[in-house]
């Protein structure tokens, strides 16, 4: 379960499994906007604030404001999904 004020982990997950070839232009601003408020949040929010779940959430996902890729962006590369940055 995601901490109050962060996108759920399940719309995360819905997100990221569509692959972009078959989104909206309204789907693909929607992500945009929740994944740079999350990002915002995730940033805002310290680590020691956060319940692990959360904090297990932020690394899988890399919102951890790192320039590395994320797990699930390394999952959708290896399956041959595009990534968008």
């Amino acid at each position: 379960m995601s901490d109050a004020g962060r996108q759920s982990f399940t719309d995360k997950a819905g997100a990221a499994i569509k692959p972009d070839s078959q989104k909206t232009t309204t789907e693909h601003i929607g992500d945009a906007v929740k994944g740079t408020m999350d990002s915002a949040a995730s940033t805002l929010q310290p680590n020691s604030e956060k319940s692990g779940s959360q904090q297990l959430g932020d690394s899988v996902s890399s919102n951890q404001n790192e320039n590395s890729q994320s797990l699930l962006d390394q999952a959708k590369n290896a399956m041959g999904f595009e990534t968008r940055k």
